[in-house]
């Protein structure tokens, strides 16, 4: 399989899966708070990662190691805890709508910051996936009035660290084994998350006792959403463009909405549509004669 396929490959897989982890994340806050949720998130993919790749990261250069810890905090720790109170306040399948403003933050960042250029047929099809993304915001608000919209700007912010981590690990990163990288981000993160589940009430034995199945769903999240998942799409942006890397948000909402509509939220035909500007929105970033990012 040639990069080409394989990021194609990469792309669907950590769309599936991703797109999976909104309800994961509904689920264990049934019985955690959303601080535990992301706390424990951060612990058990750290732990994960070391049993399976702990003696390269000891040849990561004091250079690399400085690029790792920026992407570990804006790409890794931030989002674990924001994700988290955003999913608690607004509907699973809407939160992973409004990270699809993640692409549109890598491009923006990407020209200002790190010297990229883009193509003209790229730009459209990121407006037409925000235009898109826009309308399924509207329609879920309308569909659902009374949750905490606010909340949204938890997911902006994410987003923003989203499109400098795959920024960053295009431009200084390339070069690094996307398992060793994605361990090096998680090693970083341990010990602050431990310390903030600490000063939360989780290690009482009645909490734990009752939240265990929400632990269950956080184990699975950690594993699989992230350990895993993130290796993949560490992967993605070394083989690919910033702007196909981020497009998987794109992508995202799709597998979210669904999984959101087997667990009662509510879905109007028009979100089917507006579901077709995204990926349309998609199939022009992407179907250039060259990635210009």
């Amino acid at each position: 399989m040639n990069n080409k396929q394989l990021r194609w490959f990469f792309l669907i897989i950590i769309s599936i899966i991703w797109g999976s982890s909104f309800i994961l994340m509904k689920k264990a806050l049934i019985s955690l708070t959303p601080i535990q949720v992301g706390a424990l998130r951060v612990i058990f993919t750290s732990l994960t990662l070391l049993v399976f790749c702990f003696k390269p990261i000891f040849f990561i250069s004091k250079k690399q190691w400085y690029y790792i810890s920026i992407t570990a905090l804006v790409g890794t720790f931030f989002p674990a805890f924001l994700f988290a109170y955003a999913v608690k306040e607004i509907d699973s399948s809407i939160v992973s709508i409004l990270n699809s403003l993640t692409p549109l933050n890598t491009l923006i960042i990407g020209v200002l910051y790190y010297g990229f250029v883009f193509l003209k047929k790229q730009i459209i099809g990121i407006i037409i996936g925000l235009i898109g993304s826009a309308l399924l915001i509207f329609i879920g608000s309308e569909i659902n009035p009374n949750q905490n919209y606010t909340y949204a700007l938890l997911i902006f912010i994410a987003s923003i660290g989203y499109a400098f981590n795959v920024n960053i690990i295009k431009k200084h990163l390339n070069n690094i084994n996307a398992l060793t990288l994605t361990t090096g981000n998680l090693v970083l993160l341990i010990i602050p998350a431990s310390i903030i589940l600490w000063f939360t009430d989780f290690f009482q034995l009645d909490q734990i006792q009752n939240s265990s199945t929400s632990i269950g769903y956080v184990i699975i999240l950690s594993v699989i959403g992230t350990a895993l998942t993130k290796t993949m799409f560490n992967r993605l942006v070394q083989i690919s463009s910033p702007i196909f890397s981020s497009s998987v948000t794109y992508l995202i909402p799709l597998v979210a909405i669904f999984w959101g509509v087997l667990d009662g939220e509510k879905l109007h035909v028009s979100q089917l549509f507006t579901g077709g500007l995204i990926l349309f929105g998609i199939y022009l970033i992407n179907n250039s004669k060259k990635d210009s990012l």
